[in-house]
């Protein structure tokens, strides 16, 4: 049985380079980065839990666009020969140790909260206010900076998207501090500001949660979420000239970027027929399940050798 030829390594990966995006990236992190020291720094002067219960918010973003920034810029690098796919991994990495860290910031909110619900402290409300303001004006601009890759289709465009959904969670956290600060502004009740605090611990956990259970699914080679294993093998063995399907395998390299790799039984052939195969799994693969970086090993049952094929490249005999 011979072995495959080997495709380039920069059909591996998702190296589209746009250094267009890189700097809107940079520009909303900037911004966000301002507004989560104005967040802190906030918090502190005027007594308020619910604005620095923002400001982790604001953090958890922060992080979120750095990944993505990261993300782009590894994406335009060529696998090496000690990573064939690339770096992708490490953006899954930073987003699990985020989770974590998050985790720990959620659960310093609300023990905090439980605190100032017995005792609950004075609050400067105006000043609260308007630096909450500022923080939702900062998030609208950075919407405004990624709004139109946001809503693209491909690959990239769904690593901006998420950030951008990151944003979209912190402008309605911080439209919740600017409703309590007007409250408290108006009534005194500052018991408000530590149940504000709590509901945005808990979007906090949530959030932290996700990005755990979806790094974590991912580091352990896990089926990515919308693909059924056994959906794809009964697809595969739908092709004309397939007998059987096994050993197959459906990981992620990173979110937006899914491998596969299998063996396959087919009848005795010509290579015309097994092109053929190729083409139509290919087909298949990329249309109903979005799979593009697929290796698939063809097994003769009334043949002597075997055909080994990738469907990035061409069949070997």
């Amino acid at each position: 049985m011979k072995t495959e030829r080997t495709s380039h390594p920069r059909q591996l990966v998702l190296n589209h380079h746009d250094e267009h995006l890189e700097g809107r990236f940079l520009w909303a992190l900037a911004l966000t980065t301002l507004a989560l020291v104005a967040e802190v720094a906030g918090g502190f002067w005027t007594g308020s839990l619910a604005l620095l219960s923002d400001a982790a918010h604001v953090l958890m973003d922060a992080v979120a666009l750095g990944l993505s920034f990261v993300a782009l810029r590894m994406a335009a690098q060529a696998p090496s020969d000690t990573h064939s796919y690339g770096l992708h991994r490490a953006e899954v990495l930073a987003a699990v140790i985020n989770g974590g860290t998050l985790f720990v910031i959620a659960a310093g909110i609300f023990w905090e909260a439980i605190q100032r619900l017995w005792a609950p402290e004075t609050v400067k409300s105006l000043e609260m206010l308007v630096i909450a303001m500022v923080g939702l004006l900062v998030n609208l601009v950075v919407m405004l900076v990624l709004r139109g890759h946001a809503h693209a289709g491909d690959g990239q465009d769904l690593n901006v998207r998420s950030a951008w959904l990151h944003i979209l969670g912190d402008t309605l956290s911080s439209i919740g501090v600017i409703t309590a600060g007007l409250v408290m502004w108006r009534t005194g009740w500052f018991l408000l500001d530590p149940l504000m605090s709590i509901a945005i611990g808990a979007v906090l956990l949530i959030g932290s949660g996700r990005l755990l259970k979806s790094g974590v699914h991912i580091l352990m080679e896990g089926v990515p979420e919308g693909i059924i294993l056994s959906e794809v093998g009964r697809d595969m063995a739908a092709v004309r000239g397939v007998q059987e399907v096994h050993d197959l395998h459906i990981w992620s390299l990173c979110p937006g970027a899914v491998a596969l790799s299998a063996h396959l039984t087919v009848d005795g052939m010509s290579w015309a027929e097994a092109a053929r195969i190729q083409t139509d799994l290919k087909a298949v693969l990329r249309d109903r399940f979005h799979i593009e970086h697929t290796t698939i090993q063809l097994e003769c049952s009334q043949c002597q050798q075997g055909l080994v094929v990738s469907t990035n490249g061409t069949a070997q005999s």
